[in-house]
């Protein structure tokens, strides 16, 4: 099985506490572990202003999570983010070094 390096971001809605923030991390971290990630790494970015409103809110809280896993993994993590409420935007991308990369 090959494991890539996966940035997931996801904005949550600005109303949610810091411990309603901590159970979903919590969530997402062991849902990435029950499925075979693993060098997971949570940044907490903040309580940002969006550039336009998303589902009518101006601000959102800013989560960010680097891991590695594999591509199944990421279809199951969006999965449950889309299903989740208190998230209005997320977005994975695969993080690819130059040093990575052999020719």
């Amino acid at each position: 099985m090959n494991l890539n390096k996966y940035e997931t971001i996801y904005i949550l809605q600005p109303n949610i506490t810091e411990s309603e923030n901590l159970i979903l991390i919590n969530e997402y971290k062991a849902l990435i572990k029950k499925y075979g990630g693993n060098n997971i790494i949570v940044q907490h970015k903040g309580r940002r202003h969006l550039n336009y409103n998303i589902k009518s809110y101006y601000d959102g809280i800013y989560v960010q999570i680097n891991y590695t896993a594999s591509s199944n993994l990421v279809k199951i993590l969006e999965k449950a983010m889309r299903l989740s409420q208190n998230i209005i935007r997320y977005m994975t991308i695969k993080n690819c070094h130059m040093n990575d990369i052999k020719i």
